[in-house]
């Protein structure tokens, strides 16, 4: 995981690899799941991702915690939810269109979504981690 000294770039390089390391995998899994390979597991879609997933990758604790660590954000004051949402966007997106990300909507969650919703909760007075 590369250390490029800001969470910025940090997010993009990790989410640059993610997509790209996984684009494949996603093929393979949805093709698997919509051919009727797992339909008769009885498991919802959700579980079927949940068993896909079960090994989370540490590349957003490494990222947030490196941000943290260079007081770019205070892992206390943002939500779970918010720390985790540039992963889930990219597996969402992979799922969806079973390719790698363009760089364009990396930037995109990155700039538009994740930031400003860190930086909204990293300077929100009393704001607090659990959501």
């Amino acid at each position: 995981m590369p250390d490029t000294g800001t969470l910025r770039g940090d997010l993009l390089a990790a989410l640059t690899v993610t997509g790209e390391a996984r684009a494949a995998f996603f093929a393979i899994a949805a093709a698997a799941a919509f051919s009727g390979l797992v339909a008769g597991t009885g498991l919802t879609p959700a579980q079927v991702r949940d068993q896909l997933m079960r090994v989370r990758p540490l590349s957003n604790v490494t990222v947030c915690q490196r941000a943290h660590d260079r007081g770019e954000i205070d892992l206390d004051r943002i939500p779970a939810a918010v720390l985790a949402l540039p992963f889930d966007l990219v597996r969402h997106d992979l799922l969806m269109h079973l390719e790698r990300l363009k760089p364009a909507r990396i930037r995109s969650i990155v700039d538009e979504l994740f930031l400003p919703l860190v930086h909204h909760h990293h300077n929100e007075p009393g704001s607090a981690g659990a959501a």
